[in-house]
């Protein structure tokens, strides 16, 4: 090959603070078949002396600094436009890779599949503790032929996953063929490159989990509302060619309308009267639709996460007890506040 065959595509935006340590573990395990693209969606904290220190001793790493935000889905297409290599693994940029990773995607590559999804193991936001050991529960590689079962079966079993950008390796001239046009801005732009229409070939996914995800590190803390109850089920419903129950499985088509849902975003400290207002009291739907999310928004924010958390042990699901860790409304937080007012009650004034 005339250029390198897998081009690890990073978009970042002010994570100097994390950055390093993902090239640091790429530099690490990568060969000469391996480039590094990192585009920088203008950031001001230094994250180009960080990437200039890892580019002096790994020549293959190319930065591209934008003058103006443009958008992680406009970044990523950026990245995978300014890459060389065959494939492009899309990469969050304060994940890590295990050792061994790339040689395995790059053994996958020469396997027939254009796109390879690789799992991840989950841990919290200091990598101290592992939340999911699989994010995705497959024990053995999986293969889906490009027909239109293999298409609905791969978006059934890994669309909820793909969520998670850092997962995704795909052929470089697939990516450039599809249009990316109607999924920018919804922060997902690889879902609707991969689901828009049948794939020219198969897809694999490896089901060692070669990424370290960096769990409740997002940059998107203060959308999380709008993202996971509007954006993300409108783009999966968006997608054209698949049954209903197969979009289900991935994201319920209005999350807003759902009490339980909504509890859960209380609990976590992103759903308030505010959002209410905002996102859901213009939005149509019956007036009982209306008093039920307007009721969840109003629901004290530490009853709802006591609720949640008795909810999250029971289901032992790790990534949603370290959101309602971080809530506002953590209980242990909430015990502090309610003790604290109290001890400052008992006190004399003056």
């Amino acid at each position: 090959m005339s250029g390198p065959r897998l081009s690890i595509c990073i978009a970042t935006l002010n994570r100097a603070a994390f950055i390093s340590t993902t090239l640091d573990a790429l530099i690490a395990q990568a060969t000469d078949e391996v480039e590094i693209v990192v585009v920088d969606g203008a950031s001001t904290d230094g994250t180009d002396r960080v990437v200039g220190e890892r580019a002096g001793v790994f020549p293959r790493l190319r930065y591209v600094r934008l003058e103006s935000k443009g958008g992680v889905d406009r970044d990523f297409c950026r990245a995978v436009e300014s890459a060389r290599g065959a494939f492009c693994w899309l990469m969050a940029d304060d994940d890590l890779v295990k050792p061994g990773a790339i040689a395995a995607v790059l053994d996958a590559t020469e396997r027939g599949a254009g796109l390879i999804i690789v799992n991840a193991e989950v841990r919290n936001a200091d990598l101290s503790r592992v939340v999911a050991a699989r994010r995705l529960p497959f024990r053995v590689d999986r293969e889906y032929p490009n027909t239109e079962d293999g298409r609905q079966r791969l978006l059934a079993d890994t669309g909820d996953y793909l969520s998670f950008i850092g997962g995704v390796v795909i052929r470089r001239d697939w990516w450039l063929a599809r249009d990316t046009s109607p999924y920018l801005g919804t922060e997902f732009v690889h879902v609707g490159v991969i689901f828009q229409s049948p794939l020219p070939g198969p897809a694999r996914v490896l089901a060692e989990p070669w990424i370290v995800i960096r769990y409740g590190n997002a940059q998107w803390t203060s959308r999380y509302f709008q993202i996971w109850a509007f954006k993300w089920p409108e783009l999966i419903w968006s997608l054209p060619g698949f049954p209903d129950a197969v979009r289900r499985r991935v994201a319920h088509p209005a999350p807003w309308r759902r009490p339980g849902a909504l509890l859960l975003y209380r609990a976590r400290g992103v759903y308030s009267l505010t959002e209410y207002r905002k996102w859901i009291e213009t939005r149509g739907g019956s007036v009982w639709s209306r008093l039920v999310a307007r009721t969840m928004a109003a629901v004290p924010g530490c009853l709802a996460n006591a609720i949640a958390a008795l909810y999250a042990r029971a289901r032992h699901h790790g990534p949603l007890l370290i959101d309602l860790k971080e809530s506002p409304y953590d209980v242990a937080k909430c015990w502090t506040r309610w003790t604290g007012r109290n001890a400052g009650a008992d006190r004399p004034s003056g």
